[in-house]
């Protein structure tokens, strides 16, 4: 007889992409489904990478089809209602003029988007989301990848 197999976490997993503007803020867009804002990105689909998950979203939410750059951080991040959570963030790198005007908000996931300035972030995203892109945009000055925990590095 074989032993009972011992459960094993099975997170979500979410891909999202950090874009700014040639002044530095970032782009957050304005989901539908849910009050506040948000980075673009959306859970996974079976099988994809989180990187093809974020080039995905990045296209199906705003029509943009601008390459992936490095992982800035990997959030372990369980929720009380959601279960357990992993996050990604990518560097989108800077939306020059061209690639802000080919931003197209899809209707029916996002019905806006707006640039913020990186000291603005904490007064329009929940506090774990500020967290995480707060982590991420200290990652991407420094280069180096981060792991967090509930949006918080080294714990």
């Amino acid at each position: 007889m074989s032993e009972p197999q011992e459960a094993v976490a099975q997170p979500r997993s979410a891909a999202g992409v950090l874009l700014f503007d040639e002044a530095g803020r970032v782009l957050l867009v304005h989901p539908t489904y849910k009050p506040g804002w948000e980075i673009p990105g959306g859970y996974l689909h079976p099988g994809e990478t989180p990187r093809e998950g974020a080039a995905r979203e990045l296209k199906e939410e705003l029509h943009l089809a601008t390459p992936i750059g490095h992982l800035l951080v990997a959030d372990w991040a369980p929720h009380p209602s959601e279960g357990d959570k992993l996050l990604f963030v990518f560097d989108g790198g800077i939306l020059g003029e061209d690639g802000q005007a080919e931003i197209r908000p899809d209707g029916v996931e996002i019905d806006a988007y707006a640039f913020h300035a990186q000291d603005e972030l904490d007064k329009v995203l929940i506090p774990r989301l500020a967290r995480r892109i707060h982590a991420a945009l200290a990652a991407r000055a420094s280069g180096k990848t981060q792991y967090l925990e509930h949006g918080i590095v080294g714990m």
